[in-house]
């Protein structure tokens, strides 16, 4: 197979979807590599680290796009890709189609094959292409909030760990799944006073072990969520719902009990955020102000540490570009349920339920997939 890998094009993205180790392994089993030149540059991978392992280097994109039968991509493909992709070509990348109706529609009237990383789920309800992301995620989630509550950025001039004699800030995180968990973590690491809330006992059970008596667990419900929110500093958003939009939790109203000055850090912000006032900012101008409150909502958080999140992310993802390269789509789908969870788009249809019941379009299944796939 002919595996395409083009520069990333969102503002700030320096991650690249395949590392030159990617590249080897799979002209190690007879493909051919096509990589945009300067693809890996922002993660510290040069041309020549690609070339070296029997890669090759393509000057423009359509070079790229054009002759690849797969396309491996970090994000979801903007505007001057739409023209690019073609009928039949599998396009294996986050997607996050459930919080945009125009790049759905724009996938579906390309034709292509379109599987999510973020959608790959196993038989227990794990996303093993997503978690190395969210965890990065997280952790940076903490990074940016404190930055965030500083005075210069408009925050309340809160330091997360206080100091002697000073109360430390109080951090609330909505979702304790793996996002949740590691702001939990960098948070406590930090000496805020912490809360986290889920519908998932077994994660607050299991926080309560590691973190006892540092962390307050949660059950999640709007009155809790209210309470714990107007009293918050720093709020993190870590709610996920695979594959569908995510529900809005924090309303403008409840946005104005705030403390002036309070961050949200909205996670959720790729699946559509999970307060009402949110919406998608850039690393270049990451945060803004609504009612008071300082939102940091860049849906692309581990591009600002592409290098750690390009091994991450690579780490989980090689073994299904792998599969996909050497039995195709079909047979690759065809023989793991979760990988086929994954496909989102078949060839102008919708395949994934939550994303067609977002939109209100019909969902179709292939002949081909597998059963609970």
């Amino acid at each position: 197979m002919i595996v395409g890998v083009p520069r990333e094009l969102k503002v700030a993205e320096n991650r690249v979807a395949l590392t030159p180790a990617g590249a080897r392994a799979l002209a190690d089993e007879g493909h051919r590599v096509i990589v945009e030149t300067r693809a890996g540059e922002g993660s510290g991978f040069l041309d020549e680290d690609y070339t070296q392992v029997g890669a090759e280097i393509r000057p423009v994109p359509e070079e790229v796009w054009g002759e690849a039968e797969m396309i491996v991509k970090v994000k979801e493909p903007v505007e001057p890709e739409f023209d690019r992709m073609r009928p039949g070509q599998i396009l294996f990348s986050y997607l996050h189609l459930a919080a945009d109706r125009q790049l759905t529609e724009r996938l579906l009237e390309a034709g292509i094959v379109g599987i999510a990383y973020e959608t790959v789920q196993s038989d227990s309800g794990a996303l093993p292409l997503l978690a190395p992301m969210s965890a990065v995620a997280g952790r940076l989630s903490i990074q940016a909030g404190a930055s965030s509550l500083e005075a210069k950025n408009k925050g309340r001039g809160v330091l997360l760990s206080g100091v002697p004699g000073v109360a430390p800030a109080k951090v609330v995180i909505i979702g304790a799944g793996v996002a949740g968990m590691n702001s939990c973590l960098a948070a406590v690491g930090n000496g805020a006073r912490v809360s986290i809330m889920d519908v998932n006992f077994d994660r607050l059970a299991y926080i309560n072990e590691i973190l006892p008596g540092r962390v307050s667990t949660l059950s999640s419900n709007q009155h809790t969520i209210d309470q714990e929110v107007s009293r918050a500093d720093l709020v993190v958003g870590a709610v996920l719902i695979p594959g569908a939009r995510t529900p809005n939790l924090i309303s403008r109203d409840l946005l104005k009990t705030m403390k002036p000055g309070a961050v949200i850090v909205d996670i959720s912000i790729d699946q559509g955020g999970c307060a009402e006032t949110c919406h998608p900012t850039t690393h270049t101008d990451p945060t803004y102000v609504e009612e008071g409150v300082v939102h940091y909502c860049v849906n692309n958080m581990p591009g600002a540490v592409p290098r750690t999140s390009t091994l991450a992310m690579t780490n989980s993802t090689l073994p299904y570009v792998l599969k996909l390269a050497a039995k195709g789509c079909k047979l690759a789908l065809a023989d793991d349920p979760v990988l086929a969870r994954g496909l989102n788009i078949y060839e102008g249809e919708v395949v994934s339920k939550p994303v067609a019941e977002c939109f209100g379009f019909s969902c179709t299944a292939p002949g081909f997939m597998p059963a609970g796939g």
